[in-house]
This record gives C-alpha cells, sequence and structure tokens, in this order.
C-alpha cells in the first residue's frame, strides 16, 4: 500500500489515546528535543490544542496514533494541516517490549514510542486518506448492521434455551424464532396453558394477520396445541422462565426492528456509489453482500496496488513461517476480521452460483481440504477476479471468465468436465 515520508512537515506528534485523556509527545523537525504534554478529552481542550500548534508551526503536521477512527480520528480530521498515521496497536506492543521486556508500560511513552515509530520508519506507514462521507457512512452502516445481527443471535439461543425449560413446543410449531410472528405469538400466549385457553378462531385470525394463510399449516399448528402436554406444572419453573421469555422477546423484537431499519438506510444509500452497479452483478451478492463487497474495496483505487496486497490486508492469504529446516503455512491471525469475514462468507455463497467456483470449491474437498479452508481458498481466487475488474470498471461476466480459462487450458474445467461426466455415466448405470 502507499507510503509517505515525513521529511515536509515540520512537526510530529505521537499520541496515546485514552478515555478522558489523550497523552502526546511532540517533536518539531530538525530537532532532538521532544516535548510531553496531556489533553483533556473535551471537544473545546482538543480544538484549543489543534490551533495551538497550528498558530505556533503553521505548516503540516504529522501524527502518529495507534487507531483508524475513533473519536479523537474523528476530532482531528476537522484540521486540514494534521496528517494522521494509524500504528497497529500490536505493531506499538512489539516495539515497546523490544526495549522493555519487562512490560513495563506508561501513556506518556508509549505516545513517545508511536512518534519513534513514525520518524524512523516512515515508509511502513500509510497517511489515514478518508474517503468520500457516503462510503464511510455505508461502511459504519453494515458494521453496526452486524453487531445487531449478532445480537439477534445471541437472544435466540437464550430465548430457545429459556422455552427449553417449560414451553418446548413453540419451537416445533415455528422453523423460525427470530420472526415478528415468534415474538408476537409469545407476547400474546406465553405459557402452553395459555394457547390452550384461546378459540380455534382466534389462532386462525392471529396468523392471518400476520400474512400466515396456507390452510394446512394452521390446521396442523391449531391441532397439535390441542394436543399438546405440558412438560412441567411446576410454578417454580414457569413463572420465571415466563418472566425471562418476555425479557429476551422484547429486547429480540427490538432487535429485529432495528436490523429492519439499517436494511433500509443501507438499501437506500449503497445504490448511491458510484461502484454500485459492479459489486451489484457478481453471484451470490445479493442485497445484503453487496454493500458489503462495495466497503470492503472502497473507492481508493490507488490503495492496493496489487490484488496480492488486499488478499493479505484481508486475511486471505496464507502465512508462511521458517525457521532453520522448519516451515510451516497458517492463516493471519491480525487482519480486519469483519473485512475477511465478509470475502469468505461470499465465497461460500457462490458455489452454487458460479460453475468454476463450484469446481474449485469440489476440488479442493476432494484434495483433502476442510469446507472452511476451501472456501478460504475460493475467496482468494475471488479476490483476484475482483481486483480486475474493480481497477478496469469493468462488471463481471461468468461466460468471458470462463472462456479466458478455457483459453489458458485451465485444468479447473478439465477436472469439472470430468466430474460432471463421471455424474451423467452413474445416472446413466
Amino acid at each position: 500500500m502507499a507510503t509517505q515520508s515525513t521529511r515536509h512537515f515540520v512537526a510530529s506528534v505521537g499520541i496515546d489515546w485514552g478515555d478522558t485523556k489523550h497523552d502526546f509527545c511532540l517533536q518539531i523537525c530538525g530537532e532532538d528535543n521532544v516535548e510531553f504534554g496531556c489533553i483533556p478529552h473535551r471537544v473545546e481542550c482538543i480544538d484549543d490544542w489543534a490551533r495551538a500548534l497550528h498558530q505556533r508551526f503553521g505548516g503540516p503536521i504529522a501524527v502518529a496514533l495507534e487507531l483508524a477512527k475513533g473519536p479523537i480520528v474523528a476530532a482531528l480530521q476537522k484540521y486540514d494541516f494534521f496528517t494522521l498515521f494509524p500504528i497497529n496497536p500490536t505493531t506499538l506492543a512489539k516495539y515497546r517490549q523490544a526495549f522493555k521486556p519487562s512490560r513495563a508500560k506508561d501513556d506518556p511513552s508509549d505516545a513517545e514510542l508511536a512518534l519513534d515509530l513514525l520518524q524512523r520508519h516512515p515508509e511502513r506507514f500509510t497517511p489515514l486518506t478518508p474517503q468520500s462521507a457516503s462510503m464511510r457512512s455505508l461502511a459504519s452502516l453494515i458494521e453496526q448492521r452486524r453487531l445487531l445481527v449478532s445480537d439477534r443471535v445471541r437472544f435466540t439461543n437464550r430465548l430457545r434455551s429459556a422455552l427449553k425449560q417449560y414451553f418446548p413446543q413453540t419451537l416445533d410449531w415455528f422453523e423460525q424464532i427470530d420472526t415478528m410472528l415468534f415474538c408476537d405469538f409469545l407476547s400474546q400466549w406465553p405459557t402452553l396453558l395459555a394457547v390452550k385457553r384461546a378459540h380455534s378462531k382466534t389462532l386462525e385470525a392471529f396468523f392471518h394477520s400476520h400474512n400466515c394463510r396456507r390452510a394446512l399449516l394452521i390446521e396442523q399448528r391449531i391441532k397439535s396445541i390441542r394436543s399438546a402436554a405440558a412438560l412441567t406444572n411446576d410454578t417454580g419453573i414457569i413463572t420465571p422462565y415466563r418472566l425471562h421469555s418476555l425479557a429476551l422477546v422484547a429486547q429480540l423484537r427490538t432487535t429485529l426492528a432495528a436490523i429492519d431499519m439499517f436494511d433500509k438506510e443501507i438499501a437506500a444509500l449503497a445504490p448511491t456509489l458510484p461502484d454500485f452497479a459492479l459489486f451489484e452483478s457478481l453471484p451470490g451478492a445479493g442485497p445484503h453482500l453487496t454493500p458489503r463487497l462495495l466497503v470492503a474495496f472502497g473507492e481508493q483505487r490507488e490503495r492496493f496496488h496489487s490484488a496480492h496486497e488486499l488478499q493479505q490486508y484481508a486475511g486471505i492469504a496464507p502465512v508462511t513461517e521458517r525457521s532453520g529446516k522448519k516451515s510451516w503455512v497458517h492463516w493471519r491471525w491480525q487482519c480486519p476480521r469483519f473485512l475477511r469475514q465478509t470475502f469468505v462468507e461470499w465465497a461460500d455463497q457462490t458455489v452454487n452460483k458460479s460453475f468454476w467456483a463450484g469446481a474449485y470449491y469440489r476440488q479442493q474437498r476432494g484434495k483433502g481440504a476442510s469446507h472452511q479452508a476451501a472456501v478460504r481458498a475460493l475467496a482468494f481466487k475471488w479476490i483476484r477476479v475482483l481486483y480486475r475488474c474493480w481497477q478496469t470498471g469493468r462488471v463481471y461476466d461468468e461466460s468471458v471468465y470462463l472462456n479466458a480459462l478455457r483459453k489458458r487450458g485451465s485444468p479447473l474445467l478439465l477436472h469439472a468436465a470430468s466430474n460432471e461426466t463421471l455424474g451423467c455415466l452413474a445416472q446413466i448405470t
């Protein structure tokens, strides 16, 4: 990725950010002495400090800090005379440990180490260049939506566990419990005794009001309700778990409504970005993965010089470690996990929607790779394809790519063709 020298800056600052204060270490270009200070985490204090530096130095100032986004980053990005250089926290921790094996840590010294790293190795760090407000908004929306999805999974797991204690029949009556239908049903009839007392017409009206109009399914549910036997009649179990279930339903209902709100906002914002059509046409992308892939690549095409750089940054490219006669390969432990998750989840969706992707996945499985390893290998290949499309602005075309594989005499197509032939012979015999 592109880097930038610190020679043209009039001063450099290392910041150790915190919740209530930010320690900093400042060095003027061409001088050896450093200055230490502390900024309270209040808007007016940060603004006063920034203006004082600008009045003092006038020119551009380099700032090294341990994060690429957050309140202090947003505050400093308001000023065009600051150039921010994010430093990986693990990098700074290892650098500190190299000089302090005792693991002693102090905020001012961490600020000095961040400054020292930037001064000695400027070519290793990339200046933070914000993308457009729309792209940054979309990135934040999809990340926060994913957190809500995780909340939904957690609430449904806890709700399922609670219902198994006193009202397990509901889990058989409904295929999915992370729906408003299930939440409304349990809110209206939180126990087996309560739903048994309901009239059949009432139950039918409830299902109809929730767009469930399959007569056979409704009849089966009502019949099952009438014949259901209580797991327990112990009020010492039913009362607390009923209240627990209702509390979880309330949280789940709020989470489902929030996810729906985020989906609408994402669906409205994503199509306004220039490269949306490029990712919308991809096999298996769909309404949820299209915005995530759009954000994964972003709009700064100069950010990555090759597909391999993106593969490494996303954590898809494996890491090789060698020491003496030993050598072993493993996946990357330090990477943007949500980004890696995006590529892996989308690659998994393409197995049944792209001919060559399905053939490659089956080839990897035939070699003994696990499902996850095969999907990661497929994601690795997909990034190379998408990077080319992203750089040229050309929409992905499956037939064009298959023709390119055929012209190169790719063994992947030969392997897929032989498998299809064997499958046809097996069906005939």
